[in-house]
């Protein structure tokens, strides 16, 4: 009897599926609108370079990404820093890992009214961020500027309560991250991420802080996260090794940044 071709065709299309069919599947990464979402996308140009297939989905808001890439639907995010992730996953439960360490987007002090910190006036309005993540960021860098003091031990994780000294009787604002943008137009002193800035087409108002954090900062660096399950899996680890070694990835990243280096570290290549 004469081998049919039907006889082949099932054995060569399982051996197409175990060897090449897992790996043609593009690698699904969630990224938040803006600057996150470009740089991935300039990292996904040169992953599909080198073969590997990636499709950016872009998210509006701080919460889904983490629930679809607990439900499958996303095979690594790009959106949050060390203790944003710390918190979610003590109130979701989330089974996730991180894979590797993105930009640091630093932040600084902003103001429309002022141009040195010796002319901020008694009683003045200064907004910082609402969230408990970024609130002792912001009072950190306040106390850096000299204008207040922390409670011992406070650190990053501070709050306005743990202000014991404020000698300018300054009057805190606290508005949700995001908004910091537009509250510069309404106070005295405003901390702000440059990056929205830039996303918001102001990188003149970005490049204008009177004071940024740095690269010691490091507990805000975005992370990739992925499931604890799916943090070994090879297409992960080539993804991010191509972000953080492509030089047109770096060149973007720059470019996205107004081409100012205080707006933001590379924490990898001080590990």
């Amino acid at each position: 009897m004469k081998p049919t071709f039907s006889r082949f065709l099932l054995p060569l299309a399982a051996t197409f599926f175990l060897l090449g069919g897992a790996q043609a599947q593009a690698l699904k990464v969630g990224a938040s609108a803006g600057v996150h979402a470009d740089t991935m996308e300039a990292a996904a140009r040169e992953a599909r370079k080198q073969g590997l297939d990636v499709k950016v989905i872009e998210f509006t808001d701080w919460t889904t990404p983490n629930t679809a890439l607990q439900a499958g639907d996303l095979d690594l995010n790009y959106f949050q820093h060390q203790a944003f992730l710390d918190n979610a996953i003590k109130e979701r439960g989330y089974k996730f890992a991180v894979a590797g360490v993105g930009v640091l987007p630093n932040i600084g002090l902003f103001s429309h009214r002022i141009k040195k910190f010796e002319e901020l006036k008694d009683g003045a309005k200064v907004a910082v961020a609402s969230d408990p993540v970024n609130q002792g960021r912001g009072l950190s860098l306040l106390e850096k500027a000299g204008l207040i003091k922390l409670r011992e031990g406070a650190g990053l994780r501070g709050s306005v309560n743990d202000i014991v000294a404020n000698p300018r009787k300054l009057k805190f604002v606290e508005v949700e991250g995001p908004q910091l943008v537009r509250a510069i137009d309404d106070v005295d002193l405003a901390q702000g991420i440059p990056a929205h800035f830039v996303s918001a087409g102001k990188p003149q108002v970005a490049s204008s802080g009177l004071l940024y954090t740095g690269v010691a900062d490091q507990l805000f660096a975005i992370r990739f996260v992925t499931r604890q399950d799916n943090v070994n899996d090879p297409r992960v680890k080539k993804f991010v090794k191509v972000f953080q070694e492509s030089k047109a990835v770096r060149d973007e990243i720059s470019r996205l940044f107004g081409g100012d280096a205080r707006l933001y570290s590379l924490p990898w290549l001080n590990q």
